[in-house]
């Protein structure tokens, strides 16, 4: 089996990098374990029999993978290595095959102290991170888009800003006393008619939850968000089962599904744009959905934009 070149000489191989030490990183370990136990042996060309027993691969058969030793994978396993090198981290994405979102979220685990672990217990004593505020500037850019829904979104998944078409499309937005949550995890797990409006629930709830998770690899010390994902993974069992299964997720763009009580299914194109953090900030994702000129879809929007239109 080929390893990756390492050019560390044998007594440092494996070690850590000369970085100041940090905490110890239970979440870095446990987003390792869980990765890991998704690799399907034969995918990497490990053979195995009948009796084997391990899902995923090894821990002594992902150091060989990474070109590490077994036992400085097992202290970063257990939190009790920090701060891996940016090759040992390398090599550990190219061993599980991680695509881009899971590269940087791994980055981040290894960088920013304790992350997205186990499902948090307590919030701890740091502060919540504060979202990017929703200036005049932004709010008037998502009013002039009146021919497209748009909704902004925090790091928490809060829906923080809208314009009249996407509160239309997304349904209970409006008002002091909104008909729905306005985060949108707590929406898809907490709330059954989440599974009406979004046909796809499953992908959705998928991609809410590595959402939470990438962001809470950004912000350890957010303890708003981590009382959100205590909160979810107290009340919702399928949340705790995707939590578990270590899932990452970066916005971008494509294609979903939704159901409007007035148009019934769409199938409408979107696009996610990055709102800047201001320092201390978290930033905003803005996202824009839209359809093709002549399609179903673009009639059945221009009939949501007349029911949004305030009457004269």
């Amino acid at each position: 089996m080929t390893r990756p070149a390492d050019t560390r000489s044998a007594d440092t191989r494996g070690t850590e990098s000369s970085r100041a030490p940090a905490p110890a990183r239970p979440a870095l370990g446990e987003f390792l374990r869980a990765r890991r136990g998704r690799v399907a042996p034969e995918r990497v060309g490990i053979a195995v029999g009948r009796r084997r027993r391990v899902q995923g691969l090894r821990r002594e058969e992902l150091a060989q993978l990474a070109g590490i030793s077994v036992d400085y994978y097992v202290r970063l396993e257990q939190g009790r290595a920090t701060q891996p090198s940016p090759e040992v981290l390398d090599a550990l994405a190219r061993a599980l095959g991680l695509g881009a979102a899971e590269r940087a979220h791994l980055s981040a685990l290894a960088g920013t102290g304790a992350g997205p672990g186990p499902v948090p217990t307590a919030v701890g004593t740091a502060e919540a991170v504060p979202a990017a505020r929703v200036g005049p500037v932004l709010r008037q850019i998502l009013r002039s888009l009146d021919r497209l829904p748009v909704i902004a979104t925090d790091h928490r998944l809060d829906v923080v800003a809208w314009n009249a078409l996407g509160a239309e499309l997304l349904g209970g937005l409006q008002g002091p006393h909104p008909r729905r949550d306005r985060n949108n995890a707590r929406f898809l797990f907490l709330d059954p008619a989440s599974r009406v409006v979004h046909p796809e629930w499953e992908a959705r709830a998928r991609e809410a939850v590595g959402l939470l998770r990438m962001a809470a690899g950004r912000h350890p010390g957010d303890t708003a968000l981590l009382a959100l994902v205590a909160e979810l993974a107290a009340l919702s069992e399928e949340f705790r089962a995707v939590w578990d299964s270590g899932e990452v997720t970066m916005c971008a763009a494509g294609r979903k599904s939704l159901h409007h009580p007035a148009t019934g299914p769409l199938t409408l194109d979107f696009e996610t744009l990055q709102v800047p953090a201001a320092p201390g900030q978290s930033g905003l994702v803005v996202h824009v959905y839209s359809a093709e000129e002549g399609t179903p879809e673009a009639a059945a929007l221009a009939e949501l934009r007349a029911a949004a239109e305030p009457s004269a």
